[in-house]
């Protein structure tokens, strides 16, 4: 890679030495339940009994919450094993509960968390399928890897590595637990494909379960040693320009140490008329730049809304204030776009958030169209699939920036995600914190002093149910 963004992205880096790094312990292992034994001192076969009995939902009364999705349906997932273990996700406001209880039941109940929970990656595995080691589907053992974690692959094993992916994604290979509870969104390579989001609503919890199981965070298991993350706070789309500097203030205020604009409508108050949107965001990028001073560390989101000519004007101000990221400033679909936007601006582009599966990731990593991979757990298999394209990206000395956005069990996949990986350096915090609380949590996600997100210490995902509470809001149980 050029070195001509490295001044920009070394925001990213300038706090990784916080804490322990995470990626000390990464290669140790080459399995969850190995791993989860090693973690706790014991062998594998003393572990409780993890064998899938029920499979249900909560639905609790979220009408009065204030959401930053507002369709979430307060839909809260429960796998519980022959031992009473329970594992949780959230459905959030992807509103998929009408099909996830059936094919749940018909993928997990009855087998074990040892059998239903894909391998961490190795250089044995692709995400997801059958046995454990060795090729699948003729894929051959090794294909794809993107290294473990503790010293990355480079050179010409890494472009190999992105190569073979990207053959294998061409090839149309399936996800994990593939059949029987699909969504079909568009491909960011262009071909139709069905996208499993039941698959990685099961992955969270059946790590969620194993990390109870042994009582480790989930980061724990995957070989993570940090013990807090900076953190970066996340504007709303705001209705007009005046009101991002200060919702940025408020957010140095409360100790965030960066701040991200998500663009709204791109029109100042009480003005006469509209301007083309990009133009407001560029007075918003401008005006949060001066109000914050130069030092302090801006990000911008616009979600995909440019075209290319509006995101070389926009990228051009990025540049001349000093921001350190442009994040999905065209539609992903647009490959080309992006490596035009790499040539001929200084700051990182990021992207991920709307690609579906590893393959793409390999292919936009290798063709040089994106400084920095994002990604949505949901979107890529869960925490397994999410822990291998921070293992690509990393072969490639490239961060990784897992989203974090909606309510508590939503932002603590992602932050589970982030303590573990040793090239992911921040945290996205969405403003304003108090938004993503749930009365059913009796833990608020807040910054600590110093600006950091300290790592949870309960079990799985670090973040239990109060049952009580829920109970006070509970509309019914599906089973």
């Amino acid at each position: 890679m050029s070195n001509r963004h490295s001044s920009r992205r070394s925001f990213l880096e300038s706090l990784s030495a916080v804490g322990a790094v995470a990626a000390a312990g990464a290669a140790d292992f080459i399995h969850p339940i190995q791993a989860a034994a090693k973690e706790a001192g014991v062998k594998p076969a003393d572990l409780p009994d993890l064998t899938i009995k029920e499979v249900k939902q909560y639905v609790v009364d979220v009408s009065g919450v204030r959401r930053f999705n507002s369709s979430e349906n307060g839909v809260i997932f429960s796998m519980v094993t022959n031992s009473g273990i329970e594992g949780n996700y959230t459905d959030g406001n992807r509103g998929l509960m009408p099909k996830f209880l059936e094919y749940a039941k018909a993928t997990c109940v009855g087998k074990s968390v040892v059998d239903l929970l894909p391998m961490i990656p190795s250089s044995r595995q692709f995400l997801g399928g059958g046995g454990r080691g060795g090729a699948m589907d003729g894929i051959p053992a090794g294909a794809g890897t993107a290294g473990t974690g503790a010293a990355p692959a480079t050179g010409a094993a890494a472009a190999q590595a992105a190569a073979e992916a990207a053959r294998a994604r061409a090839s149309g290979r399936g996800g994990p637990f593939s059949g029987g509870f699909g969504f079909t969104r568009g491909r960011q390579s262009g071909s139709a494909a069905t996208v499993d989001l039941g698959a990685a609503y099961v992955d969270v919890m059946l790590w969620d379960i194993l990390g109870k199981a042994v009582n480790r965070p989930i980061y724990k298991l995957l070989g993570g040693t940090k013990d807090r993350m900076i953190a970066y706070a996340s504007s709303q789309h705001l209705a007009t320009v005046e009101e991002y500097v200060p919702d940025a203030q408020k957010a140095k205020a409360m100790g965030f140490k960066a701040y991200k604009i998500h663009p709204g409508g791109g029109q100042h108050r009480g003005a006469i008329g509209q301007v083309p949107s990009y133009l407001g965001h560029i007075d918003e990028i401008r005006e949060v730049r001066k109000a914050m001073g130069d030092s302090y560390t801006l990000l911008f989101d616009p979600v995909q809304r440019y075209n290319v000519f509006e995101a070389i004007k926009v990228g051009r101000v990025l540049d001349e204030c000093g921001y350190v990221s442009f994040e999905d400033p065209i539609p992903t679909t647009d490959i080309e776009g992006l490596i035009e936007l790499r040539q001929k601006l200084d700051l990182p582009v990021e992207a991920g958030e709307f690609l579906y599966s590893i393959y793409d990731y390999a292919e936009y990593i290798q063709r040089g169209a994106t400084d920095i991979v994002r990604l949505i757990a949901d979107n890529v298999g869960g925490i397994s699939g999410s822990w291998r394209i921070g293992q690509l990206a990393d072969a490639f000395r490239m961060p990784c920036t897992p989203h974090n956005w909606g309510n508590v069990l939503d932002i603590a996949v992602h932050l589970q995600l982030e303590l573990a990986m040793p090239n992911a350096y921040w945290v996205e915090m969405p403003m304003p914190p108090e938004q993503t609380d749930r009365v059913y949590h009796k833990d608020k996600i807040r910054l600590d002093p110093e600006g950091f997100i300290l790592a949870p210490t309960a079990p799985g995902l670090g973040y239990p149910l109060d049952r009580d509470a829920m109970e006070k809001i509970m509309l019914r149980i599906d089973r």
